[in-house]
């Protein structure tokens, strides 16, 4: 178990598991800022959003806002699965705090600066931490390792890409591409953590309005999930697990492996390459694939982690 807060800076676009994400980030981290992308919703929910968990959470860290728009694809969002909101299903306080600035990209860079030995977690499309590698490609050094929930060997937006590498693939390959140390949670380990029905009623039980609020989340998210699949008990909780592999790797097991983008094509935009072959002559590995997870372990953190910002 890693017994130091790893400082972090969280690049996100909320979003129901990147709300759960944050709430582990407070609760594990040190979180040096909290960035804005357009993804899950267009850029001013996401950005709202943020604000809300962190009114929630009365957490004293800065939320800038970023990338309205990817890098060379029309933006697209996904409210077929968090709602036109990007946090349908809960009633949400109103806000208090304003947003601290609307550079993400510059604050990424500056962070990173000022705190090398930092990781970046990304939680939606990568565009904002793109721009920032290619305006300061020094960070790529500086940077402990990029944690980022994304791809696999199957998609989920289309049938070879994972939403986030999909909605900006190109930003995507950039940072994939980039030299800095990358770790992946791609589909392949976040479907096995799910929002079962259990699992929801083990946050609600602890009362107060973060855990009813993120258990109504949670039930609008879950219900959408199995509305829209055969095989799934409940919502993958997708987010919080590139958080997790920074602050608890212990939690996980995981493979090195050369990993790569694909930037277009009908059936292709955004699919993950993920070299498993046990050629001895294989590309060099760039990125730590994460390949399974404790779940139970993981979602008693989640559990933990609203207990203790409850109480």
């Amino acid at each position: 178990m890693t017994s130091a807060r790893p400082a972090i800076i969280l690049d996100c676009d909320p979003g129901h598991d990147d709300a759960v994400a944050i709430v582990l980030a407070a609760h594990l981290c040190d979180v040096l800022g909290i960035t804005t992308v357009a993804g899950n919703a267009p850029l001013e929910r996401t950005t709202y959003n943020a604000r809300v968990m962190r009114h929630l959470l009365n957490l004293n860290t800065e939320v800038h806002s970023g990338a309205d728009a990817p890098l060379v694809v029309p933006a697209a969002a996904a409210g077929y699965v968090h709602g036109e909101s990007g946090l349908d299903g809960a009633e949400l306080p109103e806000p208090t705090r304003p947003v601290d600035g609307t550079d993400a990209v510059g604050f990424i860079i500056d962070t990173v600066r000022t705190n090398p030995g930092c990781s970046l977690v990304v939680t939606g499309p990568m565009t904002n931490v793109a721009l920032a590698i290619t305006s300061a490609p020094d960070i790529v050094d500086l940077v402990a390792e990029i944690s980022f929930m994304g791809g696999g060997t199957f998609g989920n937006r289309t049938t070879m890409a994972e939403f986030n590498l999909w909605a900006d693939p190109h930003a995507a390959a950039t940072v994939v591409r980039s030299g800095a140390p990358l770790v992946m949670a791609g589909l392949d380990v976040t479907h096995r953590f799910q929002a079962t029905e259990p699992r929801i009623t083990a946050v609600r039980a602890v009362g107060g309005t973060l855990a009813t609020t993120l258990a109504d989340l949670f039930d609008f998210f879950s219900e959408n999930y199995r509305s829209r699949h055969d095989d799934m008990a409940g919502a993958a909780v997708h987010d919080p697990l590139s958080v997790l592999a920074v602050c608890r790797p212990d939690l996980f097991t995981s493979t090195a492996r050369f990993v790569d983008i694909v930037t277009d094509g009908e059936h292709t935009r955004g699919m993950t390459v993920i070299d498993r072959r046990t050629l001895l002559d294989r590309p060099v590995a760039n990125c730590t694939v994460l390949d399974d997870v404790d779940a139970d372990a993981a979602w008693q953190i989640v559990v933990d982690a609203v207990a203790a910002a409850t109480h």
